[in-house]
């Protein structure tokens, strides 16, 4: 148990120390993520301020339950609106119907604008006010053929091939009462004056006014109704406040409010002339079947009355007993009322199939009304029959004319009801937008997702280069190859600053950390090294130290000057050799201009003690690297040179030669084998674990071992916090202070 307890443990530490290291990673990178959340910021606000902003218009429309039957009544037992036919006016409401008759009568099929400047033409545009009517703003930068606020433009027909249906034509203001017409390969098609119908290649076209300086130029297009009434298919919304509620919210946006309020306004005028030319036809279609049947019933009743009366004269005025007459007013009674329900059967069966309730309940109600008229019909059997058949004649005239009446008093009502009619829709609020505060651009939110986009950018680039960043930033990854760190030299950014300095001005003082700076961090690891270097040398064979790089800008160079300057400083006399024959610059580093150098004594031109140099340092002497020699290799594999170091190491203390980086040429490997002590200086998050390990087989494959490595130029991060302690050590400035 306790085993487990530890395994659980080291495994919830484990976790937390990832976790450290992905905050310290992203802190170590609070520069670049600040920076790239200001540009997203910046950015999406630009964006928020040079939208065009977009407004929404809102109305409200009722739709009440709809009139059935033939008595224009509301469905017994019915709900007050059902969701499909909520769904059912919604989907009308953005039929092709009304859109594409809104989109003619508004002429929404014609797009008409001026030309802005991309990016700031439409904001300079909105902000411009005008102090009168057709004031126009002044053109910036020279461009005249843009629209900088007050243009105004206004067509009133527009007709083009089918050609050009869709195409982006140009419309050009030539004076202040004439324009010309192009099209998108700018060929003229015509050009005529403002408020006149205007022909030409096939294009018809009335610009009813028109606002702008000669030469400004607005973007005319003429779509497809069809494609027009599409586009505001999709842009128009609507919505039901609630299940069953029959409230419906209608809105559309659009930058121009005013053309908002109106697109609105006529979607619902549209829609409810419709609605109600939907009921006065459903009127109409009732009040044609009844006055259909009227002749037929007429007919019927005359012919009733005819044979009544024949019946009586044959029959010499024979009178109805008085249960005759009861029974007779029965059955006309239920006559008609099982006429009045078949009637409504009528209507009932254009609505629902038989299986429905209503239906099945009226039809129980006709079976009811036939059952009692059938018992009444088996009494009349009893009667005499010159009873029965004056009763069947007088039941039959008195039907008919309870009939024939019915249809007259329903046809009124119908023709009333078909005049009369308003439809089961009504507008509630007429289409109004809020004209001070915009729909979009959202400010805030855009912002908002602005700054939340940068972030997650900053942080995935951050990871990105985590992922393909190879340099070496922890000195134990060097040391697991092998090789021990001697010291680890902060970043010194008195050094940077002192380098930009002489590079901008052309300083011609020294640019030795160590002389101007003594009391720097990297200079006090220096000190570090020069004493581990003291014991590291004592088994060598000589007392040549070559330094040494894996490639170019690692800091070798700072390295060598500031340690031979520092152990000079303690007395020992200290040679300093630059072999970097091809880009050799040390000599700059101590401000001297020298004639000849180590080139010069390889070459056999000079003897090795007229190349030295006294320095301005006591005790240390330097030999630059001389001309440009064309085969620097070739030298330095010469026996010259190993005379050369034969005859200065007895001379000094110690002798240190800078060397080009072992990966670039082969210089330093030809170096190695006349040094006692090789040194690699290596830089944080530059070298690379595989450079390394490189450069100490590339070595090692030429009998040369590399003595230790020199971890340059560490940054303070909270990522590597666990051995910057050991990096930076004391502020020995302070403490002197």
């Amino acid at each position: 148990m306790t085993a487990m307890n530890r395994t659980s443990l080291d495994e919830v530490q484990d976790s937390r120390i990832d976790l450290a290291t992905i905050l310290r990673t992203l802190f170590d990178h609070k520069g670049m993520i600040a920076s790239i959340v200001g540009v997203c910021v910046l950015i999406g606000l630009t964006y928020a301020i040079l939208a065009t902003p977009i407004f929404q218009a809102n109305a409200m429309i009722q739709i009440e339950p709809k009139k059935i039957g033939i008595e224009g009544r509301t469905e017994i037992n019915a709900k007050p609106l059902s969701v499909s036919q909520a769904t059912t006016e919604i989907e009308l409401i953005k039929s092709r119907a009304v859109l594409g008759k809104v989109v003619e009568d508004l002429k929404l099929n014609i797009i008409q604008k001026p030309k802005y400047v991309p990016g700031i033409g439409g904001y300079m545009a909105r902000r411009f006010k005008p102090e009168h009517e057709g004031e126009l703003a002044s053109p910036l930068f020279g461009l005249d053929s843009y629209a900088w606020g007050g243009e105004k433009i206004d067509i009133f027909q527009l007709e083009v091939p089918d050609a050009l249906l869709g195409d982006k034509l140009t419309m050009v203001v030539d004076t202040p009462e004439t324009f010309s017409l192009y099209d998108e390969d700018h060929n003229k098609l015509l050009s005529g004056p403002v408020g006149q119908t205007v022909e030409g290649s096939g294009v018809k076209i009335q610009v009813a006014a028109l606002n702008g300086r000669p030469g400004t130029e607005f973007t005319v297009t003429r779509q497809r109704t069809l494609t027009s009434a599409l586009d505001y298919q999709d842009r128009l919304k609507i919505i039901e406040a609630g299940k069953d509620s029959g409230i419906v919210y209608l809105s559309i946006q659009d930058a121009d409010p005013i053309l908002a309020k109106r697109i609105l306004n006529e979607v619902s005028r549209l829609y409810v002339r419709q609605n109600v030319e939907r009921s006065s036809a459903e009127a109409a279609q009732r009040l044609e079947f009844l006055r259909s049947q009227l002749p037929a019933v007429r007919k019927q009743l005359e012919q009733s009355e005819i044979a009544l009366n024949n019946f009586q004269m044959g029959a010499k005025s024979v009178d109805l007993s008085v249960e005759t007459k009861s029974v007779l007013d029965q059955v006309v009674k239920l006559e008609g009322t099982l006429s009045d329900l078949k009637m409504k059967r009528v209507d009932v069966e254009r609505l629902y199939t038989p299986e429905h309730p209503t239906y099945r309940g009226l039809m129980t109600q006709i079976g009811q009304v036939e059952a009692q008229k059938a018992a009444l019909l088996k009494r009349i059997e009893t009667l005499p029959a010159t009873q029965q058949e004056l009763l069947r004649l007088n039941r039959d005239m008195q039907v008919t004319s309870q009939t024939y009446t019915l249809l007259l008093d329903k046809s009124q009502e119908q023709d009333i009801l078909r005049a009369g009619s308003i439809g089961n829709v009504r507008i509630i609020d007429n289409a109004d937008a809020n004209v001070e505060e915009p729909v979009k651009p959202m400010r805030k939110i855009i912002v908002l997702v602005a700054a939340l986009a940068g972030l997650l950018l900053a942080v995935a680039t951050v990871f990105v280069r985590q992922a393909f960043y190879r340099g070496v930033d922890n000195p134990e990854v060097i040391e697991n190859l092998g090789m021990p760190v001697y010291a680890s030299l902060p970043f010194s950014r008195q050094q940077e600053r002192m380098d930009k300095a002489q590079n901008r001005t052309g300083n011609k003082e020294p640019r030795l950390l160590s002389v101007s700076a003594p009391t720097e961090l990297a200079i006090e690891s220096l000190r570090s090294l020069r004493t581990s270097l003291h014991f590291a040398m004592l088994e060598a064979r000589n007392n040549v130290l070559m330094i040494s790089s894996p490639t170019p800008g690692v800091g070798k160079s700072f390295v060598s000057s500031n340690l031979a300057v520092i152990i000079a400083q303690t007395g020992k006399r200290v040679l300093l050799i630059d072999a970097d024959m091809r880009k050799g610059y040390l000599h700059k580093v101590f401000n001297l201009t020298p004639k000849h150098g180590l080139s010069d004594t390889l070459a056999a031109r000079l003897k090795s003690s007229e190349v030295i140099n006294h320095t301005e340092v006591r005790n240390l002497d330097f030999i630059s690297c001389g001309f440009a020699a064309p085969n620097p290799s070739e030298l330095l594999m010469h026996d010259n040179f190993n005379k050369m170091i034969s005859d200065l190491a007895p001379l000094y203390d110690l002798v240190i030669i800078d060397t080009p980086p072992i990966l670039a040429v082969t210089d330093a490997t030809l170096v190695g084998r006349q040094s006692g002590t090789c040194l690699l200086v290596t830089r944080f998050g530059l070298s690379t674990a595989k450079e390394i390990e490189a450069c100490k087989r590339r070595l090692m494959h030429n009998g040369i071992v590399i003595k230790g490595a020199i971890f340059n130029g560490v940054l303070r991060k909270a990522s590597t916090a666990d051995y910057d302690c050991a990096a930076y050590g004391y502020d020995y400035s302070t403490v002197r202070k």
